[in-house]
């Protein structure tokens, strides 16, 4: 993988360490994903399947080696009442983002591991398994600022990589990106104040990839979701040159694990991931 090891920009490898990371999660979700399976349902009403835990316990085993002396804040893990205590640098993991696609078989899920740094999501990767399709943008501590890449994963090796960056709108209307599971009415209404080319109804992160490649201008969220779902696809947002901030207010997404946190100090305001501020409504 000599085109992935010149674009990593870290003597150690620890970006090329982390992609494999999310690439041998990915393998755990695959082995579950050809076979028969089912969904339970968690208290908050979301679906999970041994995939999201066989995911996460390759990724939490896999960070700890890496990073042993970085908390890690993990979906499965805090369901189960495990959410360490508040730090300035942590990671945030989703292991399976799109577990309703997942279940419907569209392939629109992803594996997501962020490293947060006072409030800023400063490295992330997403990979989405069954589409093979690899994200990640950003800088790790003591790494060389590299940017937004994408690339595809083959027999386990990150081929065709690219860099993105988010893109100019088109003077012809705006492509506006929705969620396909999750769509609400706060978001239709924002999406009908817009001039809309079109709008794409897509699941798990990758919608924020799909801003960060130059696949659309804007991604509004206006109904639940939790700081592991949108970290890493953030940080990719960010290095390709976006924003997410509040919908509200216009401000930067800011990141927080306080000391004592629980499940639900880690949920979200509505946000917006967006190409430009100008697009601002």
């Amino acid at each position: 993988m000599s085109e992935l090891k010149h674009m990593t920009g870290t003597a150690d490898g620890q970006v090329e360490s982390l992609l494999n990371l999310a690439v041998a999660a990915g393998a755990e979700i695959l082995k579950v994903y050809a076979e028969d399976f089912s969904a339970s349902v968690k208290g908050d009403g979301s679906p999970v399947t041994v995939a999201d835990q066989a995911a996460e316990d390759v990724i939490l085993k896999g960070l700890a080696d890496l990073f042993p002396d970085v908390p890690v804040v993990a979906e499965e893990s805090v369901e189960a009442g495990k959410l360490p205590e508040g730090g300035a640098r942590y990671f945030l993991v989703d292991p399976l983002d799109g577990t309703k696609e997942f279940v419907k078989r569209n392939g629109e899920f992803t594996v997501n591991i962020a490293l947060i740094d006072e409030g800023t999501p400063i490295f992330g990767v997403v990979y989405a398994p069954a589409l093979k399709e690899i994200y990640w943008g950003g800088t790790l501590p003591g790494g060389e600022a590299q940017g937004a890449f994408q690339g595809q994963v083959s027999d386990s090796e990150i081929v065709d990589v690219g860099k993105i960056s988010v893109r100019k709108p088109p003077e012809s209307g705006l492509s506006v990106l929705a969620s396909r599971s999750h769509l609400s009415e706060e978001t239709e209404a924002l999406i009908a104040k817009l001039k809309v080319a079109e709008k794409v109804c897509v699941g798990s992160s990758l919608k924020l990839c799909w801003v960060a490649a130059g696949r659309a201008d804007l991604y509004p969220r206006m109904a639940p979701t939790m700081q592991w779902d949108i970290a890493a696809g953030d940080a990719v947002v960010r290095a390709a040159g976006g924003h997410v901030v509040l919908a509200e207010t216009g401000e930067i997404f800011v990141y927080r694990l306080a000391e004592g946190a629980t499940k639900d100090d880690l949920r979200n305001p509505h946000f917006m991931a967006v190409s430009d501020l100008a697009l601002l409504p």
